[in-house]
């Protein structure tokens, strides 16, 4: 990977002329997002991930913590501990940047012998698994750094309704998915284009089950304008 997502955050945070990332999905087209949107405030942020700090607690580690906001908030406006990872190592060195106090450029499947109070996966943070197949893989792992009486916080969304309909009503999916929330991601960034990767989001009927399925308790905490929801998860 070209890490070109990490670069457009670094590129904002020192001021090196950012421009949009493009993105584009097996399933929509391509969409310019401003850059400055990852590095929100709190007042910013939509109602899932604003509830999803407030009942953030103890340890925490943000997975997949891009820009950092989320972690920011918590450790500057809370009693938490904050551990902040993600795979990009160019956002990691912006989250520094930004004065985040623990940092760390890893895959969080490769950690081992840590625990935590909350596990934080905001911004469809499910959906780095990748392939529903990778679900109870990705779940095992994270039940494994949950500290005695921890929980798990995620969003995502039900993207049922980019499908069209047929005649009676049903959604019409592709015959070469094998669940219609995985799709391929594509993204761009100063006219250079990011390896293509697999990114999924998962409705919450089907996380339920897979938390079932990997002896974790699923509850619906909150549901969106648009199809998204926040739940948690613990043992």
């Amino acid at each position: 990977m070209k890490d070109l997502f990490g670069l457009a955050i670094l590129d904002y945070q020192t001021n090196n002329q950012p421009e949009d990332i493009i993105t584009e999905t097996s399933i929509s087209e391509a969409d310019p997002m401003s850059v400055a949107y990852l590095f929100r405030s709190f007042e910013q942020m939509p109602k899932i991930e604003q509830t999803a700090l407030q009942m953030a607690c103890g340890k925490v580690l943000d997975i997949g913590c891009g820009a950092g906001s989320h972690s920011l908030f918590l450790q500057d406006n809370t009693a938490c501990e904050v551990f902040a990872v993600d795979i990009s190592q160019n956002a990691i060195k912006a989250c520094a940047l930004r004065g985040i106090k623990n940092a760390r450029a890893l895959n969080v499947m490769t950690l081992e012998n840590e625990q935590y109070d909350t596990l934080l996966l905001l911004m469809n943070g499910a959906g780095m698994c990748g392939r529903l197949k990778n679900i109870s893989a990705f779940l095992q792992k994270l039940k494994s750094l949950l500290a005695p009486g921890g929980q798990i916080l995620l969003d995502s969304s039900d993207i049922i309704y980019m499908f069209d309909e047929d005649e009676d009503g049903g959604k019409w999916i592709p015959s070469d998915t094998s669940y219609y929330g995985e799709v391929v991601f594509n993204i761009s960034y100063k006219g250079q284009q990011e390896d293509a990767f697999d990114w999924m989001y998962i409705d919450y009927n089907t996380l339920q089950n897979a938390a079932h399925a990997n002896g974790l308790q699923c509850k619906l905490v909150l549901e969106g304008e648009h199809f998204d929801y926040l739940a948690k998860l613990w043992i």
